[in-house]
Parts: structure tokens; sequence; C-alpha cells
């Protein structure tokens, strides 16, 4: 008899091991599509955790990947640079928000994951305010102000400055303290600006947000007036304003970042996830050229003290410039609008269902809630409506009882339709119906 297969040594993220839920192998992925060891195939609603833009396996990001491993692989990036690099610091620039009258995105410094982007923005931050102190130009300032229900990523840095909860509790002591604006909920708009122009006139250091659309903290909406608005107090009172892309760049909101659709320039902006598309991990910070300019100086200890092994790494680079070639030479804009369009249309005929409440949608990213009796982020239901999703051929993991969609901009009309037929026949099965 065959010998039983042992136990996986691996430790998932956000996974429960003690439940035993099941664990699906994945052996091979194209578009919208996984397929999975057992022979089943599923529709990956989420662009696996929000990075596959184009769809997985995208031929001409395959295609670079494969070329720049055989040419070049990996290099130390401190004082040494490679084409991949310069290519998509150059393209990032370009393609960044412009805005007149406000300066410019100016450089790249390249990390690995949202969370380091994140943690390279607050580190630039506090490191110019350092700086300007110390050439006398200004007092130092070292408190971040964020916004209510946030989610920037789970270093320590990155939990700092989001929502306080069970995720985070077990490390509140390395956690510090930081200044939280309350949410732009619809007609609390200006209790949130007056908030934040209080808590800006005490002169923190920077402002992080996510721009229009709160991910991991309930795929919140909140108006691009009330973006612009934020970014305006913060220029008055000479507050950085830093602006986490992670999520909602790469055409999520609809345009190419969502901070285009406010006409702002942040002073500080983080991007990652679809930045290779999704085929491999890369991250940015981009900053404006007077952040740069506190960094750089004759004085050797006030270079800017950050880097990982694989900053920059030469095959991740040369997806990413991949990437941004499709952005300019395909119609990427019309595929996000397809899909916009497509689950718009679907979403509107959803709510009418008696098991669901608060439709919303930005761009490529569509969210509905199910009204539950057990709706709590750690409640049952999540987890029993993953399996649901399963079991009809999705991918997809619901925050507490919002069901969200965040399909690659290939999914098509009929996938979408097989993605909204399951979520009525959850709406049917776990609704709490009056």
């Amino acid at each position: 008899m065959p010998s039983a297969i042992p136990p996986s040594p691996v430790w998932h993220p956000f996974t429960q091991h003690g439940l035993n839920e099941p664990i699906p192998h994945v052996v091979r992925a194209e578009g919208a599509l996984l397929h999975l060891a057992d022979g089943r195939t599923l529709i990956d609603g989420i662009s696996s955790w929000w990075v596959t833009t184009h769809g997985h396996c995208e031929p001409r990001i395959a295609a670079a990947i494969a070329r720049q491993a055989s040419t070049l692989d990996q290099l130390i990036f401190a004082a040494y640079t490679h084409g991949p690099a310069e290519e998509v610091a150059h393209g990032l620039i370009a393609m960044a928000p412009h805005a007149p009258g406000q300066p410019e995105l100016a450089h790249v410094f390249y990390s690995d994951s949202g969370s380091t982007a994140v943690e390279v923005a607050l580190k630039m931050a506090l490191g110019y305010w350092h700086n300007l102190a110390l050439d006398g130009v200004a007092k130092a300032r070292n408190r971040i102000l964020v916004l209510e229900h946030g989610y920037h990523g789970d270093t320590i840095g990155a939990m700092s400055i989001g929502e306080r909860g069970v995720y985070n509790a077990a490390w509140t002591p390395l956690l510090f303290d930081v200044g939280t604006v309350p949410f732009p909920a619809p007609g609390r708009e200006q209790a949130c600006l007056d908030a934040l122009d209080t808590a800006c006139a005490q002169h923190p250091a920077a402002f992080i947000v996510e721009p229009l659309l709160l991910g991991a903290g309930g795929m919140l909406l909140y108006p691009a007036w009330v973006l612009r608005e934020m970014a305006a107090i913060c220029r008055r009172h000479g507050v950085l304003f830093i602006a986490d892309e992670v999520m909602t760049g790469w055409g999520r909101t609809g345009t190419l970042f969502a901070c285009e659709q406010a006409a702002i320039v942040p002073d500080i902006m983080a991007v990652a996830k679809g930045i290779t598309g999704g085929a491999i991990p890369l991250a940015a910070t981009l900053a404006t050229a007077p952040i740069f300019e506190a960094h750089r100086s004759t004085d050797r200890a006030r270079l800017f003290y950050h880097s990982s092994s694989y900053t920059a790494n030469a095959i991740a680079c040369a997806a990413a410039a991949a990437n941004l070639a499709i952005w300019r030479e395909e119609d990427v804009p019309g595929r996000i609008a397809t899909v916009s369009q497509g689950m718009a249309q679907r979403l509107e005929q959803l709510a009418t269902h008696p098991a669901f409440a608060n439709p919303r949608q930005l761009g490529a990213v569509a969210a509905i809630e199910l009204v539950a009796a057990d709706a709590g982020y750690l409640s049952d239901l999540a987890p029993r409506l993953r399996a649901f999703f399963l079991e009809h051929g999705l991918l997809l993991r619901p925050l507490g009882n919002t069901i969200y969609l965040m399909p690659p901009y290939c999914v098509d009309a009929r996938q979408l339709d097989a993605i909204f037929a399951a979520l009525h026949a959850a709406g049917d099965m776990f609704g709490a119906h009056p």
C-alpha cells in the first residue's frame, strides 16, 4: 500500500489551522481561473488578494520574467543599478498622479511588499522632519495621523497606523501611538475634515490615507472631494500627505491611481500589489523632490537607512516594466470599464435580494453586506461562506458579512454570471430573511 501523505509543515497566513478547514492545492492558473490538483476549477473573484490585474500568467509579463532570469537575476542595489529598475522608475514617475501647481512625485525607492512600502513612507516622512531640524529650518515632528478603520499592512509600523483590534492585539506593546481622524461616513464628511484640521494645527509629521477606498476595513468608500480637501488641509498646515495606493492603485478604483480622481499629488505615495500585474513581489514608494533633498547631503550619517536584500530585484523589475508597457500600449482602461459595467448591472439585480444590503462599487471593486445575525469579523459566517463559495467554484474571501469582488480585468461575462449566481445562492442559504 502507498504510504500516507505526511501533514504539511506550511503555516498559512490568516488561517486558523485548528479548524482543519480544507486548503485547496492549486497547480495551474490562467486568466481569471485557478486549476486545482483534484481537477476542479475556481474563478478568482478577488485577484488572489488584490494583486492580479490583467490575469494569471499574463503572457507578456511571464515572457519578461523568463528573459530577465537568464540575464541578471539579483544585484545588490546599494550604490548599484540595472536597466529594469531604471526603466520602471522612469515609467512610474511618468504615470504617477500629476496636477497643476502641485509638486510632482520625482523619486522612487524600491521595496518588496505593500507593508514595507508603507514603512518606507513613514521613515521618509519622519526623516524629512528630522533632517530639517538638524539644518535648523524647522522643528522635528514625529506624530503620524491616520484615518479611522484604515489598514496598511502587518509589519510593526504598518500595524501601528492601522485600525486596532483582535488582529494586532498580541503585539500592542510594540505599536506606537498615532492620532486618529474619524472616517468620513455619509453625512459626516465635514466632521472628518474639521477633525483633521484641528489635528494638523498641532504640527504632526504626516497624515496617511487609503484614497477613496478602505480595503480590509470593510470596503468603505468616501468621495473624491473629501480626499481633495484632506490634501488641501495638510498642505495648508505643512503636514506631509501620504497616499497608500497599494490596493487602490493599478486601476482598481477606475483610474490608474485613486488620487487622480481628486486631482491631487501626495507628498509620498506607496504602491505594490498590481505593480507587476500580480506575478511577483515588488513595491515602490514615490516621493517629491523636497523629501529626497532633505536626505541628500555630504554627511554620510544622513543617508536614508532602509533596504532589504532583494531591493529592486531585477526579475521583479522586469515584470513591472512589462506591466507598465501593457498599461501604455493596451486598452486596460477599456477592460476595467467593461468589468465595472458588468458588475454594476449584476450588483443592482443582487441588491433586490432581501438578504443583502448596502451595495457599493468603485471602479472594478464591488461590495455588499449579507444581512445575518452572526455577522462579526470573527463569527462563523465568513468561513462558512468561504466553504460555500469554494463548493460553487469561486475564490472569494468575505470580510465578516461583507462580500466583496475584485476580479482580474480579464474576467468575462460568463464568469461574472457564475459569481453573482453563487452570491444569490449564498443569500438564500445564509441570509437573515424577514
